[in-house]
């Protein structure tokens, strides 16, 4: 099916007061500007954290624009361990988690980034929380940084 036709359909509900606000996902930013031409979106998910990095350019435009940006697997699970002792080590300077880290990152990254990450239990849920505490350095956050771009490169 076309994208335009499936933007079209979410108007067309929205326009029968079925939904109220419109959001897409795992879209570039030419997907971007299409959705937009036909809908008001609020919002865009798409994969990003402190290790994938490839929407940088959509999260550029939702940031200049103000749409919000819940990213999907915001913490990168699987890349912590790629990360070298980056991550760890910015989290021993503040006594932090990994997960702390990369959720700091993400709120630190940019002002409409706004992380939603699983948790299996209420000590895992507090601990997720306590992440929007940690205040990141610009040394740390230019560290975080070089993560995807070395990944990247290596």
């Amino acid at each position: 099916m076309p994208y335009e036709k499936s933007v079209g359909a979410l108007k067309e509900l929205q326009d029968e007061g079925k939904i109220r606000f419109i959001g897409v996902s795992n879209v570039s930013v030419a997907q971007l500007d299409v959705a937009r031409s036909i809908v008001d979106v609020v919002s865009v998910q798409n994969r990003y954290s402190a290790f994938e990095r490839a929407s940088q350019d959509v999260l550029d435009v939702c940031a200049r624009d103000g749409l919000a940006v819940p990213p999907w697997y915001p913490l990168g699970v699987g890349d912590l361990g790629a990360s070298g002792r980056t991550v760890e080590d910015v989290g021993r300077r503040h006594g932090a988690t990994p997960f702390q880290v990369a959720i700091a990152w993400l709120l630190q990254s940019s002002p409409v980034t706004i992380p939603i990450p699983g948790t299996a239990s209420p000590e895992h849920l507090e601990e997720n929380v306590a992440a929007a505490a940690l205040r990141l350095s610009d040394d740390d956050l230019a560290r975080l940084d070089g993560l995807e771009r070395g990944r990247a490169a290596g």
